[in-house]
C-alpha cells in the first residue's frame, strides 16, 4: 500500500484512520462549501478494534492509514456506531479484506446494515450500556437513538476517556488538522453551527436528554472523536457547551428576513422591514435573498434567531419557487420559539403572502403581525407599513427575549 496516507496519533493507543473528502459540496440538501471527512479510528487493544468505516470510494486511503500502523488482518472486531453509508459504505469492503471475527452494531444498526447490503451476515448486536472488554481496557456502548438515526450509538473507551461520538458533535470540514484546537475558533463555531441547525435541530428534545444522562453517568470524556470534523482534545467541554446552548432554543433578538423577489418589489419590502427591525432594537439584522443564499445558510443564521420574517412574489398563484424549498425545508429542521410574519408583492392575485404565513403556522412560528401585501411596486406609503411591521416585530422579540430564562 502507498505510504501517502499516514494515521494519526490522537490518544494513548487510539488512531484516527480516517479520509478527507476536499470535493463534496453538498450533503443531504445542504451546501458543504469546506467539504468533509469520513473519520475512522483505530483501537490498538487486545485484540485490535476498528471503530467506523469511510465512505465507500475512500477506503483505499483508510486501510492504507491503517497500514501505516498495524497490518489490517489484525483487525479482529469493527464497531460500526452508525448505518449511514457516509460511515458504513466501505464496511462490506472492510470486512471482505480484513475478515474481523465479529462487527458490532446496536440492534436497530444490525436490521439497518442488512437492509442496506442485502449480505446475510451475522452482527453482533450490543445493548445499551454493555461493555467489550479488550484486554486492559474497555469498550462501553452507548444507544443514541435518533442521534441523528435509529441506530446511532456512540462507544466510551476506557482508561483514556474517549468518545467516539459519530455524527454527534461533527462538522462538514475538510482540513489537514486532526484536532479542533488547530482551526480557527471562528471557522471552528460556524461550521459547528451550522452542521447542528441542518442535521441535529430537529433532535434538540434527544441531545437534551442525552447531555443529561452523560452528567448522570459520570462520564467526562478527555477527548471527544466525531465521525465528521475534527478531534477534540484540550477543551471537549466547549463543544458540549454550545450543543446544550442551541438544543435550548432560547428566544433572542437576531431577525432574519428570508426573501425572493421578481422585479424588485418584493426586495424593496424586505428592506424597508429590515431597516424596521433594527430601529426596533432586533440585533443583528440578517437579510438572505434567496437568488443568493442557500437554504442551509438560512436554517444556520436562524440557529441563534428570535424571528423569521419571509416573502415572496405571487407567480402561478403560488409561492416563489425558491420560498418554497426554503419553507418546506425549514419546517422539516423544526426551530423552535421563533415570531414572525409573512410579505409580498403581486400583480393580480397574491395568493403567495397567505400561503407563507400558513406554512410559518405549521411550522409553529408565532405569527405577531399581519400579513403585509403590495400590489406591483410599493410607494413611500407602503414602505412605511413595511418599517413599521419590523418595528413591531422587533418590540416582541425584545419582549421574549427579555423574559426567556
Amino acid at each position: 500500500m502507498s505510504d501517502a496516507y499516514q494515521a494519526v496519533p490522537i490518544a494513548d493507543r487510539v488512531w484516527w484512520v480516517g479520509a478527507i473528502d476536499w470535493s463534496i459540496r453538498d450533503f443531504h440538501g445542504y451546501a458543504t462549501r469546506q467539504g468533509t471527512t469520513y473519520n475512522a479510528y483505530l483501537v490498538q487493544a487486545d485484540p485490535v478494534v476498528l471503530i467506523d468505516t469511510v465512505k465507500a470510494p475512500f477506503m483505499d486511503e483508510m486501510l492504507a492509514r491503517i497500514a501505516s500502523v498495524v497490518d489490517p488482518a489484525k483487525i479482529r472486531y469493527i464497531v460500526s456506531n452508525h448505518a449511514e453509508m457516509d460511515h458504513s459504505g466501505g464496511l462490506p469492503r472492510a470486512v471482505e479484506a480484513i475478515r474481523p471475527d465479529k462487527v458490532f452494531a446496536s440492534a436497530n444498526g444490525v436490521k439497518a446494515l442488512e437492509a442496506q447490503f442485502h449480505w446475510g451476515r451475522a452482527v453482533d448486536a450490543v445493548k445499551d450500556g454493555q461493555e467489550l472488554r479488550l484486554g486492559d481496557v474497555t469498550l462501553r456502548f452507548l444507544e443514541t437513538r435518533m442521534l441523528h438515526w435509529p441506530d446511532s450509538m456512540m462507544t466510551y473507551l476506557v482508561p483514556g476517556d474517549v468518545l467516539f461520538s459519530q455524527d454527534g458533535f461533527g462538522m462538514h470540514l475538510a482540513s489537514v488538522e486532526r484536532f479542533a484546537d488547530e482551526v480557527p475558533t471562528d471557522v471552528l463555531y460556524a461550521e459547528a453551527a451550522k452542521y447542528y441547525a441542518n442535521i441535529l435541530l430537529p433532535l434538540s428534545s434527544f441531545v437534551t436528554k442525552l447531555l443529561a444522562r452523560v452528567a448522570e453517568m459520570n462520564l467526562a470524556p478527555k477527548i471527544i472523536a466525531p465521525d465528521h470534523g475534527p478531534v477534540y482534545r484540550k477543551d471537549p467541554g466547549w463543544i458540549v457547551k454550545q450543543y446544550a446552548k442551541w438544543a435550548a432554543q432560547k428566544p433572542t433578538r437576531k431577525a432574519v428576513v428570508a426573501f425572493d423577489t421578481m422585479w424588485g418589489s418584493t426586495e424593496a419590502m424586505a428592506r424597508a422591514i429590515g431597516e424596521g427591525l433594527a430601529a426596533g432594537g432586533a440585533s443583528p439584522v440578517r437579510l438572505l435573498p434567496m437568488h443568493a443564499s442557500h437554504r442551509s445558510d438560512v436554517a444556520t443564521e436562524l440557529l441563534e434567531a428570535g424571528a423569521l420574517v419571509a416573502g415572496s412574489p405571487t407567480i402561478n398563484n403560488t409561492i416563489f419557487p425558491t420560498m418554497g424549498d426554503l419553507l418546506a425545508y425549514l419546517g422539516g429542521l423544526r426551530r423552535t420559539n421563533l415570531v414572525g410574519a409573512a410579505f409580498g408583492s403581486y400583480g393580480w392575485s397574491g395568493e403567495a403572502v397567505g400561503r407563507i404565513e400558513e406554512r410559518l403556522k405549521a411550522m409553529e412560528v408565532e405569527i405577531v403581525a399581519d400579513a403585509l401585501k403590495v400590489l406591483y411596486v410599493p410607494d413611500s406609503s407602503a414602505l412605511d407599513r413595511c418599517r413599521a411591521l419590523g418595528s413591531h416585530v422587533a418590540a416582541v422579540m425584545k419582549g421574549r427575549a427579555a423574559a426567556a430564562p
